[in-house]
């Protein structure tokens, strides 16, 4: 069975309506939702970037059943890890026990803002690795005091806790970072579907957890205009990680993309109203072993049409194909 999620995509539309949109998503029977943590957005044509975790904190108070989740939030840079464990603490606790987080190495778009500079791969995931560790201290309740190679943490305590503190899923895109996620994650996270990420996090000490994918699609009665959306707002997701970790600015990415076609986006995010389009389009997430996969409908604007939508035909055709 694939539990099929909604993302809030922050990049594209503001916090008022990002809420309304999860509550539409949980009334509408999607399986939980999660939420990316930019600052900027990947392209200037998609217009929004609001802080994440304040939309978060209102959509556990207007929701009451759908999971909520961060996909993914840096924990080096923007945040210090203690102030992350201190926001997911406060998130499980608002949410009544229905958060997650989702913890990744970051992206120079976003992080390169509070002017520490972009280091090296290698370091990004040795940063990781001991956020980690620091919010898992504090997660244990009592006082936490460290001086790492990356961080400081001196005499900080969570005072508001829950009883079980939020699983933390680490997104990953390689060797290492499977082998880290293997190592200290409750879940793991990815963006392709691709089961030799997988089968390296199994290795890793990863087997019988939760893994969960994310796949881009465009819904419109009108596949032209679907193509066209995609291809403005989202063409920037075939260039791959490694491209898109590194580029810091919208500007970068219109530069990066400035040769990618409507065709080429319509070759890799379904697009349209035909929902054997988009079965197919989660099937080869499901084939590698995904458990859960988050649906990101482009355009923020489409947002209440493709939740219809999804209610009424989409939904049950995935459920129909994949339990």
């Amino acid at each position: 069975m694939v539990r099929i999620g909604y993302t809030m995509m922050t990049e594209q539309a503001g916090p008022r309506e990002l809420v309304g949109h999860v509550v539409r998503a949980e009334e509408a029977g999607f399986d939980f939702s999660v939420t990316s943590d930019h600052y900027f957005p990947w392209l200037r044509s998609q217009g929004h970037s609001p802080y994440a975790w304040s939309v978060l904190g209102a959509a556990a108070q207007a929701t009451s059943r759908i999971p909520l989740m961060t996909y993914v939030t840096c924990p080096t840079f923007r945040y210090h890890p203690a102030v992350v464990a201190q926001k997911a603490a406060t998130m499980q606790l608002l949410s009544e026990g229905r958060f997650r987080l989702g913890l990744g190495s970051g992206e120079n778009l976003n992080e390169h803002v509070v002017g520490g500079g972009w280091p090296s791969v290698d370091v990004r995931h040795e940063m990781l690795e001991e956020a980690v560790e620091i919010i898992r201290a504090l997660f244990e309740g009592g006082h936490v005091t460290r001086h790492g190679t990356h961080f400081d943490v001196e005499s900080a305590r969570l005072w508001d806790l829950p009883d079980q503190p939020p699983p933390i899923g680490i997104a990953v895109s390689g060797k290492r970072s499977c082998a880290l996620a293997g190592r200290l994650a409750d879940l793991v996270i990815a963006t392709e579907p691709k089961a030799e990420l997988l089968d390296a996090f199994d290795r890793h000490g990863g087997e019988g957890k939760p893994r969960v994918g994310q796949l881009p699609v465009c819904y419109d009665p009108d596949r032209d205009a679907a193509v066209e959306r995609a291809h403005a707002q989202f063409r920037w997701f075939g260039n791959g990680w490694k491209v898109n970790s590194e580029l810091p600015h919208p500007d970068s990415f219109e530069s990066a993309t400035q040769f990618v076609t409507p065709d080429d986006v319509s070759g890799s995010i379904p697009c349209g109203s035909d929902p054997e389009d988009f079965v197919e389009a989660v099937r080869p997430y499901a084939e590698a072993g995904f458990t859960e996969i988050a649906l990101v409908q482009v355009g923020g604007e489409s947002q209440p049409p493709f939740l219809d939508w999804s209610e009424k035909t989409l939904l049950p055709a995935l459920r129909d194909a994949f339990g």
